[in-house]
């Protein structure tokens, strides 16, 4: 029995960690002045900064399409298919409506979050996976992640977010006049505002200590994922500080998909992580 794992892209996913774990990606959409583009086919650069830039999930068909293409693989017997958080988006609908046309043979699971934090979801789906265990195991895997994963961010400004009406401009005067440095926490199928830092360097260091000190006194591995918008060099220090106190069993540096980062603006970065427990890792052999 195998269990083939789908998701969307705006798991930021690398295109290497996707081929070498036998990840399906199923690409979302951006429009630029009408003009329907699919998420990289574009880069970050050409895209920040354009207001006529809207976004938007994957169709049922491409859905359908990724899944019953799956399915005909010899010794594909189910699918997993994981989304972003379906407070963000419709994809997650848009995936249920393929499972439905499709049949019994496909499970569809809310993420509950995006970016890395989808990303380690289903990366560990997907190794489960390929130990051979069922479809309710490897979905079992995948939803202890989602209980634990976590993904933390911080802006250098607020503008982008002021010019696209989701803050007041109050908020971005006051964050440009008094150097706060906004940090947010998406989880559960939102976004939390943090208590703000007051210099880049604090916030970089504040998102790097939630993450150690969230270590469970019993944690056998740390899979974490630095993420960031056109700001490499902050992704890697932040993985740095984490690193400087524990070696990660996974650890990438990644983009945050555009469809993010057009609403929030270049200069995001971030950590998304979870700690993986001896008992994890007992529930995942079944």
């Amino acid at each position: 029995m195998s269990v083939a794992v789908i998701t969307d892209s705006a798991a930021a996913l690398p295109d290497s960690l996707a081929s070498v774990n036998g990840i399906t990606v199923v690409p979302m959409w951006l429009t630029i002045a009408d003009q329907a583009v699919r998420e990289g086919e574009r880069t970050l650069g050409e895209l920040i900064g354009d207001e006529r830039v809207t976004t938007s999930g994957p169709t049922p068909g491409e859905f359908e399409e990724a899944i019953r293409s799956r399915l005909a693989e010899p010794g594909v017997d189910d699918v997993l298919v994981c989304t972003i958080a379906a407070s963000m988006s419709s994809t997650y609908e848009a995936a249920a409506v393929a499972a439905r046309e499709v049949g019994d043979r496909v499970s569809v699971i809310d993420t509950t979050t995006a970016a890395g934090a989808e990303a380690l979801v289903v990366l560990e789906a997907a190794r489960v996976a390929t130990e051979g265990r069922s479809l309710d195991v490897v979905e079992a895997a995948a939803r202890r992640v989602i209980e634990r994963v976590r993904l933390i961010a911080t802006l250098p400004t607020l503008d982008h977010l002021v010019r696209g009406g989701r803050v007041p401009s109050i908020a971005g005067w006051a964050g440009r006049h008094l150097s706060i440095n906004p940090l947010f926490e998406f989880s559960g199928g939102g976004v939390k505002r943090l208590r703000p830092a007051l210099s880049a360097e604090a916030a970089h260091d504040r998102i790097v200590a939630a993450c150690l000190r969230s270590r469970p006194d019993d944690a056998a591995a740390l899979h974490v994922v630095a993420l960031h918008a056109l700001a490499r060099e902050v992704a890697e220090h932040l993985l740095g500080g984490v690193e400087a106190d524990v070696q990660p069993a996974t650890s990438f540096v990644e983009e945050f998909g555009s469809v993010m980062v057009v609403h929030t603006g270049p200069g995001l970065a971030g950590l998304a992580w979870w700690w993986e427990s001896p008992a994890d890792q007992a529930s995942s052999a079944i």
